[in-house]
């Protein structure tokens, strides 16, 4: 057996998480990426604590991820939105300067699978990131639901427990 099916057989059964939308324009009843991201984590045995829109604001972001992480029973946080190279864009911005560690492959191989699989050369202005802000697991991914899916399915949801299991094995 390899290492890696090792730590995974040794992860955790679930993940408790909380999803962040961030929109200027959308509402709960217009957020599909945000309703995406919960219903996949659902259906994929993991727990959503909360669900929330922010203003796409760095200040607003910040203080948002920070209550979260500050929240012990908040295992990790899913981001969507504000991840592109607009001016009013600051998710990446918010994102990056409270990471504590940082996991460049999520952005890298999510960029790859958007350009091979997706929007082609058009993955180069994708934003997407991802690490760990304490003991927490924070992912930032772009605002479609096709990209939501993308992250998701080929990335978080395979892998999330996997992190969580280095996260705790460390502290």
């Amino acid at each position: 057996m390899s290492s890696v099916e090792q730590h995974r057989m040794e992860a955790p059964d679930s993940v408790n998480c909380y999803v962040i939308t961030v929109s200027d324009t959308r509402v709960m009843d217009t957020d599909k990426s945000g309703l995406l991201i919960e219903t996949l984590l659902e259906e994929s045995g993991y727990k959503v604590a909360g669900r929330t829109i922010v203003k796409d604001d760095y200040d607003d972001i910040r203080e948002l991820i920070h209550i979260c992480t500050a929240d012990s029973s908040i295992e990790a946080v899913l981001l969507t939105g504000g991840t592109g190279i607009a001016p009013r864009d600051s998710t990446y911005e918010a994102v990056e300067s409270l990471l504590d560690k940082t996991m460049p492959g999520f952005g890298e191989i999510f960029r790859y699978l958007s350009y091979a699989e997706d929007i082609g050369t058009a993955a180069i202005l994708s934003r997407a990131v991802a690490g760990t802000i304490g003991n927490t697991a924070v992912f930032s991914m772009p605002g479609s639901t096709g990209a939501v899916r993308l992250a998701m399915t080929r990335l978080i949801i395979p892998e999330l427990r996997h992190v969580m299991r280095e996260i705790y094995k460390s502290s």
